[in-house]
Formats: structure tokens, sequence, C-alpha cells
């Protein structure tokens, strides 16, 4: 079996028991569904790979601002109210970590949605996207984009780098599509609780293990080649 040094997760869907931590704030305003469909248009180039990050979390503030034009870190924050983990989630990390094991985050969610979830399981590194506020608290713009969606692996590849991990040795969990991107070199992925369709179709197509469930837990066999979780009984 070979050795495990690394797992890093995705968070929205994975860790959090959440969907899309962007998808919550456009719930929270009602833009998920307004301006004719346009969000979801957007979601779909976006994830087609036909505009850019920016571009994408551009128009999702245009989206939010024509609602509330002064949107503040509070109202953010206020979307993810009573959004709690993924089942297992806890379990899966802290036995990761007894045994030694790093574990990231690498996300292109929101970091003040993902830095909470990732200071609640006391994980080893996390990376996310986010905003520019003003000196008042007030929403800007989206910052200079830290994770892209479709180039997951480069953030991968710098915790590989900076700890000095070979690539065989670690292992990447997500949701969609793109997280098939955080798969570098000799790594290995598992896909959990497809996000889409599209996520279950390109898994398959990529021939990584697919757990359909929201128990974590069930992760385990994958990664230590055929072991259960261990009873916490």
């Amino acid at each position: 079996m070979t050795r495990v040094t690394a797992v890093v997760f995705d968070c929205d869907g994975v860790l959090a028991d959440n969907g899309s931590s962007w998808q919550n704030i456009h719930r929270k305003f009602g833009t998920d569904t307004a301006d004719d469909g346009s969000h979801k248009k957007t979601l779909e180039m976006f994830l087609d790979g036909k505009i850019t990050e920016e571009e994408f979390v551009e128009h999702d503030i245009r989206l939010w601002k024509s609602v509330k034009s002064d949107i503040h870190k509070d109202d953010i924050i206020r979307c993810y109210s009573g959004i709690g983990l993924i089942d297992g989630a806890r379990d899966v990390v802290d036995e990761l970590k007894r045994r030694g094991i790093y574990v990231a985050i690498v996300s292109s969610g929101v970091d003040l949605f993902v830095g909470a979830i990732a200071n609640m399981l006391k994980v080893d590194d996390w990376a996310a996207n986010g905003f520019v506020w003003d000196e008042e608290g007030y929403l800007v713009k989206g910052l200079p984009t830290r994770v892209y969606s479709h180039q997951k692996g480069l953030m991968v590849e710098k915790l590989a780098r900076i700890n000095d991990f070979e690539t065989r040795e670690i292992i990447s969990i997500g949701d969609s599509s793109t997280d098939l991107s955080m798969k570098i070199g000799e790594s290995s992925f598992i896909g959990f609780n497809p996000a889409r369709a599209r996520a279950l179709e390109s898994f398959r197509s990529a021939g990584v293990p697919v757990v359909e469930s929201k128990d974590l837990r069930k992760i385990w066999p994958y990664i230590f080649d055929g072991e259960e979780f261990p009873d916490q009984t």
C-alpha cells in the first residue's frame, strides 16, 4: 500500500454540508433565479471555461449589488448561518491528523466561510478566494484569484513543494468536475458526493473512485486500501 502523507480536501459539499459558498450568497440575496436566469447561464459558461474566474466573480457581485448596494462583511457571514459540517468530516480529519497525515483545504469558495471550516477542523493549511473590503467593511470587489477552479492543482503543487511531499503520497477529494484538476503527478483523487451530473460523469470518465454518499467516512477504504473507518465507540 502506498504511504499517504497528505490529504487535500475541497470544502463546499465535501467538508461542509452547503453545496456552494457562492451559491449560499445568491440564495440570501435571491439572485440565484433572478435576472432571467443570468446567474445559472453564467455558471454554465464558467464551468465550460468560457469566462474567467474574475469575470464570474464580478458578475456575481453585480447581481448582489443590484439587490443591496452596500454589502457589509457581516451580510456575507450571515449567509452561512446554520450550515454545518458534512457527516463524518470531523471524525475523518481528526483520525487523519492522529495518524500524522497533513490535512489541507484547497477551495475556490469564499474565504470567510472556508476559513471558518478550516479553523473548526484545525487543518494544517487552507486556501480560498474572497473579496476586497473598504475600511468600514463594505464590499468593493473580488480579490485577485488565489485558487483557480479549473487549475486547483497549482495550489496542490505549491503545498507539495513547500512541504516536500511526493505527489504519489497525496490524495485529493472533491465533489465537482473542476476538482479533478487537484490530481497532480502521481497523486490520487476520490470523487465524493458529486455536486452535479457532469461531476459524476467526469469522475467516471477519469476512472477515479466515487463515493455517492454524504458520509465522509465512506472515503476511508480508498485512502487506506480497503480499511473501514475505525469504530469510534
